[in-house]
Order: structure tokens, then sequence, then C-alpha cells
């Protein structure tokens, strides 16, 4: 694709990043047929190639609208369509200036504004526990929308007491919202870890990985989150003390894999940033070697489940069949289903900002997979698990709980 960039961005960073990436496209419309929210609109400014087109007038000089601003609120940033292109175009990387240049000059409506700012001060407050359990006490009486994002309570169970006797260590997140809402995530993940014989830490000063803030307007604010973590992190990673992140919530490891990336400009920061990135790992990469020998400790075997795969595993990780294989490895029966490969329409706070295409894609994708009739929904993400469980009966769980249960160490009478 030929660019002409406008002259206030020609010699910008963002500038250059974004011509890079321009130049690889060529126009081919693969990516339309992945797309999300094209299949559901088929309007071209909604899909990867249309919104390209919209970033490069912008960065030519063109005066964006409301109506530009829209259509790149629309994208769900899954990248389906890096996973299609033949091209290798960094559609992610460019959306995230684009949308980053568009809204420096394009003022959001006051109500856009007040839902985001919630967003972003709401879930990285530490009074968003505090807050969590509130609202499960009076979750009966809530709105439908308020209450599909309460998940209900359930047993987190016996923890092991002293996983520090590992030679073994790796560290796990704290600032995130799933403890808070699904603390038996975390906890199945302990008690797995520890049968194989690696113990967990948390590290006090690091908290959200910064994906929040950075998709909701605040990148600046994201960034410093970034070297927060990177500060609290690295130190133990260099060490030796702990050999690797673990990831448990592919929303966040996507993050976190991408810290070089969103401070490849900080000269203070991208070496480290390289460092930490080359340590992190979902909990699948951690656990898939040692499938054997997890295998000999099950006491029961699951039945037939459908694995979600969210969008941050098999698009942005690049770990589509990682997780799988592992499953299947462990005696799992999956459920083979159609559209494996689209988003589910959680997409971080989506959901919210975006209710009625985020409800459209998540009923489409729960059709699909009802078609199999798993007796679970299992994935490994806690946003995608969360989205699908407010539109079905079925149970959705992380595949670690699963796992923990056949275990059989799961048993305790501690509640979230």
């Amino acid at each position: 694709m030929q660019t002409n960039l406008a002259s206030w961005a020609r010699d910008t960073n963002e500038g250059k990043d974004a011509d890079e990436i321009l130049r690889r496209c060529v126009h081919c419309g693969f990516c339309l047929a992945t797309c999300p929210t094209y299949q559901i609109l088929g309007d071209e400014r909604d899909s990867p190639r249309g919104r390209i087109y919209l970033m490069k007038q912008v960065l030519e000089g063109v005066e964006p609208t409301q109506a530009t601003q829209e259509h790149l609120d629309r994208c769900l940033t899954c990248r389906n369509c890096e996973t299609t292109c033949p091209s290798g175009v960094e559609y992610g990387a460019l959306v995230d200036i684009g949308r980053k240049l568009v809204d420096e000059k394009v003022p959001r409506p006051w109500s856009q504004r007040v839902t985001r700012t919630l967003l972003r001060h709401t879930l990285n407050s530490p009074l968003f526990g505090p807050a969590m359990k509130l609202g499960r006490l009076v979750r009966p009486v809530l709105p439908e929308i308020l209450k599909n994002k309460i998940p209900q309570s359930r047993a987190v169970g016996v923890l092991p007491a002293n996983g520090a006797r590992h030679p073994r260590q790796v560290l796990m997140l704290a600032g995130c919202v799933q403890p808070a809402m699904m603390p038996t995530i975390d906890a199945a993940t302990i008690r797995v870890l520890d049968a194989l014989g690696i113990g967990t830490q948390v590290v006090p000063g690091a908290g959200c990985c910064g994906a929040i803030n950075f998709h909701l307007d605040a990148q600046e604010a994201a960034l410093e989150q970034m070297r927060i973590n990177i500060d609290a992190w690295l130190p133990m990673l260099d060490s030796g003390q702990v050999e690797a992140i673990i990831m448990n919530a592919s929303g966040c490891g996507a993050m976190v894999k991408e810290y070089a990336h969103h401070l490849r400009h900080d000269p203070a920061y991208v070496a480290k940033a390289l460092r930490l990135v080359d340590k992190v790992r979902d909990i699948a990469e951690i656990v898939a070697p040692h499938v054997a020998e997890l295998k000999t400790l099950m006491i029961s075997t699951p039945a037939p489940v459908a694995f979600h795969p969210p969008c941050t595993l098999q698009h942005w990780q690049g770990l589509r069949g990682v997780s799988e294989r592992m499953l299947h490895d462990l005696g799992f029966t999956l459920q083979a289903f159609a559209e494996s490969h689209l988003c589910c329409g959680s997409a971080g706070t989506y959901s919210v900002t975006q209710p009625e295409l985020s409800k459209n894609l998540r009923n489409r994708k729960l059709e699909a997979i009802q078609a199999a009739s798993p007796s679970c929904i299992v994935s490994s993400n806690i946003g995608c698990i969360t989205h699908l469980q407010s539109g079905t009966a079925t149970p959705v769980r992380h595949w670690v709980e699963l796992v923990d249960e056949a275990l059989g160490s799961s048993v305790g009478n501690s509640l979230s």
C-alpha cells in the first residue's frame, strides 16, 4: 500500500511505525472472512481492511470524525485478521496507534467518557475486591446486565501449606481482577503446580498488567503500570529466585508478552522489558511438558468438554493447539465445534462499551458450542469464561479447575 503521511506524522515514532505496517497491506481482503464485526455488520469500515484505510486517511491528514472513532471502537482487537493475513500486517499495533491519534482529535461524548473513566478506576481500584464481595451478596436483586458480571461463589479449597519448599518457583499476578472475581482459578493453579513440584509466589508492589487502561484511552497510564510491574518482577527473575511468570488469564499473558513492544521507544525500559517477556509463560506451557507425570496423579477423568480458545491465546500469543493437545493427552475428550477461531465478544471491557455487538457474538459462539453438546465449556481467560457463562446454563470453567478436580486436591471449606 502506498502512503503519503502528513508532515505532523511523518517524523514521529508513531508515524514511522504506522507507515511500515501500512506498506505491508496488499488489499487482498482475506481478513474480511475472519473478522467478527464484519461478519455481523457487513460494513467494510468495520473490517480490518476498512479500518486500515480509515487510519491511513488520518495519518495522511484527513480529519477524523466520530464515525471514524466508532468504527475503530467496534474492533474487538481479537487479531484473527493477523492470523489470516498472508502479508504479516501487524494490525493490532496499527489500531493501537490509530485509536490514540483519533482519540486525541475527536472528543468523546460525555456518556462514553464517564463509562470509560468509571471502568478504568473501578477495575484498577484496591476496592474492587470488597465491591465484588458486596455484589455477590446483592446479586439476586441486581439487573441482569450487572448480575452477569458477577460470578457466583464456589469453594476455593485448601491451599498447599508450604509452596516455598519446592526448588522450582514461579511468579503469579496479584493485581488482576481475577482473584476477586474467580479466586478458584488461582487456587486450582497453585494446587496443580504444587502437584508438579512447582511453588508459586506473588510480588508486593506489582499491579494490573495495564490492559484495562491501555484499551480505554489511557495508554500513558498503562505504560506506567508496565514499568512498575517490571521493577517489581524483574529482580526476582534476574536473580533466579523464580524461573518464569505464569499466566492463567490469557488476556493478561498477551499484554505482558508485549511489554517490550509497548516500551520500544523507552530507552530506560526496553531492555528490561525484553528480559521480562522472555520469561512469560501461559499456564499450559508450564503444565504441558509434565503431562505424563500429572496423568498418573489424576484419580478421575472429566466428562467430554468443549475448549474455547481465547483470541488472546490463539491469535495474540500464537498458542493455538498447546492447551488442546495438553488436555487431550491428560485424557480429556474435547468436543469439536464450528468457528472456534472467532471471538466470543468478551474482549476485555468490550462487553460493556459495545454491549449489543458483544451479545451477538456471544450468542453466535454459544450456538456453535452447544451443537456439540458438551458437559462443560472450558477456556483459559476469565473474560471469556464470565462472558460465555452469562448466556448459558452449561458450566463454563477454566481448564485448570477441572484438572485440579481430577487430581482430587481441591477439597476444602474455604469460600470465595
